[in-house]
């Protein structure tokens, strides 16, 4: 186990959606001699600086890192906005400094079984529908990862044997866990499609750092991945764990699938109807492929099928993903703020775009992704087009080239929700599914959907 206490900690990173704030918590709360370091200016941290106010003794380096301070420590432990390559990791690695982020370090402490959750479409929801199966024959179970419940300070030091934790993790998480050959006991790949190109050198750096969740795993683990995502399926030549896969028609092999309207499991005995497709709370094509994968997991930890029906059969509601925000004389706005990606977005379109009565606000900041295959979705599903201020926003303009109704360079949402109300029409849609990153005009993307819900609270 990595000790903590009495070691000089240099925490690279300390940012804006609390994870950092909860390392830094936990380090300082088990001994650590600590240096905060971040690229950041104390006006823009000033919200995670506040929420550090009762840590005593902690030194602050704003605005930029510092060579001598990766000198100084013992132990360098890095956050998500950093990434692997930064020369002062490197830095560290050539001192054989021990370099560990919040994920490695979770995984070398934590007693509890845990389930994981990766791909870049669907974690979320994926990871909160299998806690609520299993939470109904382990009530200990703990959902953590990105849904805004940090690793290390709410969970890793209650947590014991008894406890089933499942967790949500992105590429930047995995990337730790080598460092401590960290694995689930269950891991589950929803797909994998381009994103993150802004970060990473190339598609397969990023869908290599997606590898690391089964990397490590043994032939007593389990591997859950999307049959129908060829990227994923692939992966199971490579793992030594057992696989089962998951889709929306029958794949021939162990794992969940639809046959007749209906979701089924097959395990090495037998097939077994578990509910009609019609019975699930949860509306979109790509919902249906996440409750698969939870319904893999859950029978892999030996849910009845009752417990997963009725896990399945009321509503779930995570904020930010194609969450409703209000509606407001007839017409209904919808948060998916979430949305970073022009897969995602095309999901939104999809699950929404029926009638063609959306009034879509997209756009941001580029990931050096393409637009022309969302643009298409968009001129079928859209009957107005809002784009906010963004590098992204310029591609998808070029990319919606001859569409009526497009309005670009948008950077007050609250001024836009207000304008488009003003239009409007009973029965028409107004989504918020920026395909795009928010860093431009926002610190992330729970930012601008809390300003989208504020706006809409206004009307």
């Amino acid at each position: 186990m990595i000790q903590i206490k009495n070691k000089k900690i240099l925490l690279l990173g300390l940012g804006l959606h609390g994870g950092g704030v909860a390392t830094a918590r936990w380090l300082y709360k088990n001994g650590a001699k600590l240096i905060i370091s971040d690229l950041r200016k104390q006006n823009v941290l000033r919200p995670s600086l506040k929420s550090l106010t009762s840590l005593k003794a902690v030194k602050y380096v704003l605005g930029k890192h510092r060579e001598q301070d990766v000198k100084w420590a013992d132990i360098i432990i890095y956050n998500p906005g950093v990434p692997k390559e930064s020369k002062y990791l490197q830095l560290a690695r050539r001192l054989n400094k021990p370099v560990y982020n919040e994920a490695s370090l979770f995984f070398d402490r934590c007693q509890a079984l845990i389930i994981a959750v990766t791909g870049t479409r669907g974690k979320s929801t994926t990871a909160a529908l299998i806690a609520r199966m299993c939470e109904q024959k382990n009530p200990r179970t703990i959902l953590a990862g990105n849904i805004k419940t940090s690793f290390m300070l709410d969970v890793v030091d209650r947590a014991t044997k008894n406890d089933l934790i499942v967790l949500e993790l992105s590429s930047w998480q995995l990337e730790g866990l080598n460092i401590v050959r960290g694995a689930p006991h269950i891991a589950v790949v929803t797909n994998l499609y381009p994103d993150h190109l802004n970060r990473y050198r190339n598609l397969t750096h990023y869908y290599c750092s997606k590898k690391e969740i089964f990397k490590h795993q043994k032939e007593n683990h389990f591997i859950v991945l999307n049959n129908e995502n060829k990227v994923a399926r692939d992966w199971q030549k490579e793992a030594c764990s057992r696989t089962l896969l998951f889709s929306k028609k029958d794949h021939k092999a162990l794992g969940a699938f639809v046959k007749a309207g209906k979701i089924m499991f097959r395990s090495d005995e037998r097939d077994e109807s578990i509910m009609s497709v019609r019975d699930i709370a949860l509306q979109g094509e790509h919902n249906l492929e996440n409750v698969l994968a939870a319904t893999a997991v859950a029978k892999i930890y030996g849910l009845r099928n009752s417990n997963i029906k009725k896990a399945l059969k009321s509503p779930l509601a995570l904020e930010g993903r194609q969450e409703v925000a209000g509606n407001v004389r007839g017409v209904l706005y919808v948060n998916d703020t979430t949305s970073t990606t022009p897969d995602a977005g095309i999901a939104a379109l999809d699950r929404f775009g029926k009638n063609k009565r959306i009034i879509l606000i997209a756009g941001g900041a580029d990931k050096k992704l393409e637009y022309d295959k969302w643009a298409r979705a968009v001129k079928r599903a859209c009957k107005s087009v809002y784009l906010l201020t963004g590098d992204a926003s310029k591609k998808m303009k070029r990319s919606l080239c001859g569409m009526r109704n497009l309005s670009d360079e948008h950077n007050d949402l609250g001024v836009l929700v207000r304008k488009i109300s003003e239009h409007a029409k009973r029965g028409d849609i107004v989504l918020l599914s920026p395909a795009a990153a928010s860093f431009n005009l926002w610190n992330h993307e729970f930012e601008r959907g809390d300003d989208f819900v504020k706006a809409v609270k206004r009307l």
